[in-house]
């Protein structure tokens, strides 16, 4: 058997959709492994652009796409997605979503808000999608998943403990309205009776498609700086982003990982509060995001900026077990004088290597800065590594020195074709 996990190695947002539909067209499967509709991959296909929330990046080529069992999933959004897909004349039908995912409910999205709201400057930055509170509910052991939503009873009965728990908070605590039960119950069995011919016990399908040597492609969300364990803490996401996480998250075993691609920027960004040792609050930092659209997919919030982070990246490397990487966006840089490329953190006059868990110890890093000379030449066009410019070869050899895995891909614009495959993935 053969499974590549996909994982972000930033903060998110390093173009994971454009590799993972790039690897899904040699997929059985394609699967999501965590994550809710916080987190947007953007497809381009044939002129055409998908921004993808919920469903599977590898819809549009593997033979099935699954949502595993770890994603938190918002009814209207998923069945929104498939509307759309649909009237592009993609097909839904493979589409397979696990019975043991959870269910991101109104009040999870309310809840969101208010906590938000309360904070004030201390604001997480969420997007106010639920995601916080659905897997809070999950930890809780009080979530709704999409099995319940297929039983009339059982929702009714989890529904009503729940409202009756979630209004107390609304009004006593956030001083908000209280949710009435009816129009919730009705809309969400409704959603579960359409989303009915896609639920199926997912684990087994994936587990067997491996058993059967077949390629499955395991996709992740949001990037490894955001985890809930390894990440920039409390400025993170609410789930395990590293590969272990897609493990569990799919319900397959550890050992199932044979390779694990981290995908990356030639540059760094990230969106909502939180340290970020090499931002870049100057015109340089602007023209990076001008040039590169560096807007949210989901929120369209400007993306913060900065340069390309190895401290960070060996960092993923060994809490994600990486072992190649996929870099994207090299095309950004052509016309650019110099890159900057952060080697080392300097932490009260000492040298350090190492990503520090400490707030204000990171508030108090600055960047170790390692100068490479850019290139002039319009690269978009290149297709094999020779195409590329010596300068541009030197930047993805010192990336990849740097990190301590080699680079599987290199993409030099946003379409499939615009890729350049230096090792096959799935031969690794």
């Amino acid at each position: 058997m053969t499974a590549v996990a996909v994982v972000g190695s930033q903060w998110g947002d390093e173009g994971k959709g454009k590799i993972t539909d790039f690897l899904s067209k040699d997929a059985a499967y394609a699967v999501r492994a965590n994550g809710g509709n916080n987190a947007g991959h953007t497809i381009e296909i044939d002129d055409k652009t998908f921004k993808m929330r919920l469903t599977p990046s590898g819809i549009f080529t593997a033979k099935s796409a699954v949502i595993g069992n770890g994603v938190v999933i918002n009814p209207e959004v998923l069945l929104g997605e498939l509307e759309n897909l649909e009237a592009n004349n993609i097909d839904t039908s493979k589409l397979k979503i696990s019975n043991r995912a959870h269910v991101i409910m109104p009040y999870d999205i309310l809840q969101d808000e208010y906590q938000e709201e309360v904070k004030g400057a201390n604001k997480i930055g969420t997007t106010k999608n639920g995601i916080g509170p659905t897997y809070m509910d999950k930890a809780s052991r009080i979530g709704i998943r999409v099995c319940d939503l297929l039983e009339k009873e059982t929702l009714a009965e989890k529904l009503h403990a729940n409202l009756t728990e979630k209004n107390d908070l609304f009004t006593k605590v956030y001083g908000k309205p209280a949710l009435e039960f009816d129009e919730i119950f009705e809309q969400y069995y409704e959603y579960g009776q359409k989303l009915a011919q896609y639920v199926t016990d997912t684990s087994v399908l994936v587990n067997d498609a491996l058993d059967r040597n077949e390629n499955v492609l395991l996709e992740g969300a949001q990037g490894v700086m955001l985890d809930i364990d390894e990440g920039t803490y409390p400025f993170v996401t609410s789930s395990n982003t590293i590969s272990g996480g897609i493990a569990s998250g799919i319900g397959v075993g550890a050992n199932r990982l044979q390779t694990v691609i981290g995908v990356c920027k030639a540059y760094t960004t990230r969106v909502g509060e939180g340290p970020f040792p090499t931002e870049l609050l100057n015109a340089t930092g602007d023209r990076i995001r001008d040039t590169a659209h560096e807007y949210g997919t989901v929120t369209g919030r400007p993306r913060r900026v900065g340069w390309f982070d190895s401290v960070a990246l060996r960092h993923a490397k060994r809490v994600a077990g990486i072992t190649a990487l996929s870099l994207n966006l090299l095309d950004i840089f052509s016309g650019f004088d110099q890159i900057k490329v952060a080697t080392a953190y300097e932490l009260d006059g000492q040298t350090i290597d190492y990503y520090p868990a400490s707030l204000k110890e990171l508030d108090r890093c600055k960047p170790v800065y390692e100068e490479l000379p850019a290139w002039n030449e319009d690269i978009t066009g290149a297709k094999s590594w020779s195409d590329l410019p010596k300068n541009a070869q030197s930047f993805l050899k010192r990336i990849s020195e740097l990190v301590g895995v080699p680079l599987v891909t290199v993409s030099v614009g946003p379409e499939r074709q615009q890729t350049i495959v230096l090792q096959d993935p799935w031969e690794l």
